[in-house]
């Protein structure tokens, strides 16, 4: 059986770079399930309540365009939240390292013997580290707080959550745009592929084989329209 990445030294590099990078894919997926979900819901809702597609297009623009602006803010506040704690930390260590050095090499001593280093060994690693500031604070992010060692770029996470929202919030939506008729079964078709492929992708992080993962993802969506279109039934003009 094929491994799942090569050990070359190139390809090691490319790994190690790449967990340093900002969860782009991440985001855009997590855009792209809500903005279906949220706004095939909107359609389904309406579409049980038998209002008109003026209404359905209505909602559901304004839908998408309020609801991927608000996750995009939510998103870009909270990752620069993170950030912002990450520089005032990263301030702390700077100071604590040059007022009480020994402290601090004394903590990453504690660190690296957790990791199994002992006697010249622990002692050289603490050495080596320590010699380099950047390093060495990056390492005490990582073990002491908990941070990653690069931060997310909230302006650009923002971006990708907001487009990938609407791109996807948009595509149930174009039946009743273009005046597909049934527009309400080439929507369900339309969202079921949506959900099923963005299942897929997700796949990528999952042991689970694809097609579980897009029919997992197919599910949540499906009981999400399916509770919407029984709201809106109750209240059927």
């Amino acid at each position: 059986m094929a491994l799942e990445h090569g050990h070359s030294p190139k390809d090691i590099a490319a790994r190690l770079d790449a967990q340093n990078s900002s969860g782009g894919l991440r985001d855009a997926i997590f855009g792209g399930i809500d903005g279906t979900v949220t706004t095939f819901a909107i359609v389904a809702g309406v579409q049980g309540a038998g209002l008109p597609a003026s209404i359905v297009i209505a909602l559901g623009l304004a839908n998408v365009l309020a609801d991927g602006f608000s996750m995009a803010a939510g998103n870009y506040a909270g990752i620069k939240a993170v950030a912002d704690d990450r520089r005032r930390l990263w301030q702390v260590e700077e100071r604590h390292i040059r007022e009480n050095p020994q402290g601090e090499r004394d903590e990453l001593a504690q660190i690296l013997a957790r990791k199994g280093l002992r006697d010249q060994v622990l002692e050289d690693a603490t050495t080596m580290i320590s010699a380099n500031k950047t390093q060495w604070i990056n390492m005490m992010m990582a073990e002491e707080y908990g941070l990653p060692p690069v931060a997310d770029r909230p302006v650009r996470a923002a971006m990708v959550i907001f487009g990938a929202f609407v791109l996807a919030g948009m595509l149930p939506l174009i039946p009743y745009i273009v005046g597909l008729t049934p527009a309400f079964s080439w929507s369900i078709a339309i969202a079921a592929l949506t959900f099923f492929g963005i299942g897929t992708i997700k796949s990528s992080w999952s042991l689970a084989p694809w097609w579980r993962s897009g029919l997992e993802t197919l599910l949540i969506g499906g009981v999400a329209a399916a509770v919407a279109y029984v709201v809106g039934a109750l209240f059927h003009v």
